[in-house]
């Protein structure tokens, strides 16, 4: 049955967010199939701890990335003013390219099962700030004053199985060079990812 969403008299109808913007740092081919790799690994392991439980099934090599900084989920269509204030500010950026490397793969406050970023993750933080610090000149200060935890999501786990702690260090760490970084439009329920525009960062 589809979602029914009831309003009450005088009071109109909430809408459902179909899109959401968010830069983000995405993997190079090689590395997004050896997540896929491992992801197909950790989420048959839920299986199996689990009995009875479906297995998470993972998100694939074209969704799997790192978000820096999450915009906001909009109904009907992305604000096209608000993807260019947010194509001004990355176009300000200047910084060296750098590396990621995660360690393990772990629950992430319940359902996801997600690779975390090896301790030494500090280029990717420094990154972060300087993107940051030129979102908040083009006014998106409220969306970037928010935690992080540096990590790349494989797939979600059952509610009924989002209790129990999962950590699994991975035999050889997975990472790659960063040497770009991208603005996403993600197609809310609909498993899909466009990047809008993309920007290089200077050799190291």
């Amino acid at each position: 049955m589809a979602d029914v969403q009831l309003s009450l008299p005088g009071f109109d109808a909430v809408p459902l967010p179909t899109d959401g913007l968010f830069f983000a740092l995405l993997p190079d081919t090689r590395s997004a199939q050896r997540i896929e790799r491992i992801a197909h690994h950790v989420c048959g392991m839920q299986r199996d701890m689990q009995r009875g439980s479906s297995m998470p099934v993972p998100r694939g090599t074209d969704r799997y990335h790192v978000t820096l900084h999450h915009l906001g989920n909009y109904a009907g269509g992305l604000p096209q003013a608000t993807v260019a204030r947010a194509i001004r500010a990355a176009s300000t950026v200047r910084t060296n390219a750098f590396a990621i490397a995660f360690d393990r793969a772990e629950d992430f406050r319940g359902r996801p099962l997600v690779l975390r970023a090896h301790e030494g993750a500090l280029a990717l933080m420094e990154f972060r700030s300087t993107l940051g610090k030129a979102l908040e000149h083009a006014g998106f200060a409220g969306r970037t004053r928010v935690p992080f935890t540096p990590h790349v999501t494989l797939g979600y786990r059952e509610p009924a199985d989002a209790r129990r702690r999962f950590v699994e260090p991975l035999q050889d760490m997975i990472g790659w060079p960063v040497r770009d970084f991208v603005l996403v439009h993600s197609l809310l329920g609909r498993a899909r990812h466009v990047a809008l525009a993309r920007w290089s960062l200077a050799a190291g």
